[in-house]
């Protein structure tokens, strides 16, 4: 079902809302939370509950068919690893984007550095915390590791797919090369278990921990970057935490990726 969903009607009905939303927005008076809280709200509910909800209809496929508990809790030992190791991973690959663009663009590496602003309001700052560690990665697993992973594999390859997606998905994010490995893991734990539930709760767990390292223990773990001086500071935990753990990255991919080229072609091979 998902390989039969249009990945420029999504795009369509994205900007129609957008389009949308700045209209009535003429009439409120402006503020970034406003603005950022509708931005979010139409990007991670709005467009996707419409969206999937009228593909799902249509096919007469229930949530419960993608999403399921059965052989869940079996997995959860596995995700907390997984979870442990990519954050490491993306703290060190973070520091070597920096380290790389120091001397060539100094200013970028002041933007990727800027504090994430946080609302004041209250009710705001629940919105915003909800989005980054629960809806948000929800709506991203569907439509990044269901829309666009099986619409890449049914134009290329199974590989071709889970890259191609991939890389979207670390495009949309400032640790490009940390999400871009993120998004591999998560589509391999789709295409393994069949059940988004599994790369959805690896999501969330790893949003949520992002959370609070950002606005609960900044200081923590001691070797992340924070201010510009720390790029040099910390070369060499920050080195052997990426040489550490990229090495558990290139193990878990392997590991998840066995057998599942064959076991995709033998699926596709089915007769219908």
């Amino acid at each position: 079902m998902f390989e039969e969903m249009k990945t420029r009607y999504f795009i369509g009905l994205l900007l129609l809302w957008f389009v949308a939303f700045g209209i009535v927005a003429i009439f409120f008076p402006y503020t970034d939370d406003f603005a950022e809280t509708g931005i979010t709200l139409i990007l991670y509910v709005v467009v996707p509950v419409t969206f999937f909800r009228y593909y799902f209809r249509k096919h007469g496929v229930a949530v419960r068919d993608v999403v399921f508990r059965k052989g869940s809790g079996s997995w959860l030992p596995s995700l907390i690893g997984i979870m442990v190791i990519s954050i490491a991973f993306s703290l060190s690959v973070f520091w070597l984007q920096l380290y790389a663009l120091m001397p060539i663009s100094p200013g970028l590496v002041d933007f990727f550095l800027e504090p994430f602003p946080m609302p004041e309001s209250p009710v705001y700052l629940s919105i915003t915390i909800i989005s980054i560690a629960l809806i948000g990665p929800i709506a991203e697993e569907f439509i990044f590791r269901g829309m666009l992973l099986h619409r890449m594999m049914k134009k290329t390859s199974m590989w071709g797919g889970i890259l191609i997606s991939s890389i979207l998905f670390g495009v949309l994010h400032a640790d490009i090369i940390g999400a871009s490995i993120f998004g591999i893991i998560t589509s391999l734990l789709y295409l393994k278990t069949g059940n988004l539930l599994i790369p959805i709760l690896l999501h969330v767990f790893n949003n949520s921990i992002a959370i609070i390292l950002t606005f609960v223990a900044p200081s923590w773990p001691g070797w992340a970057i924070g201010e510009k001086s720390d790029i040099y500071t910390y070369i060499l935990p920050n080195s052997i935490v990426l040489a550490i753990s990229s090495i558990l990255m290139i193990l878990v991919i392997a590991r998840l990726a066995k057998g599942l080229h064959r076991k995709s072609e033998e699926e596709m091979n089915e007769p219908v």
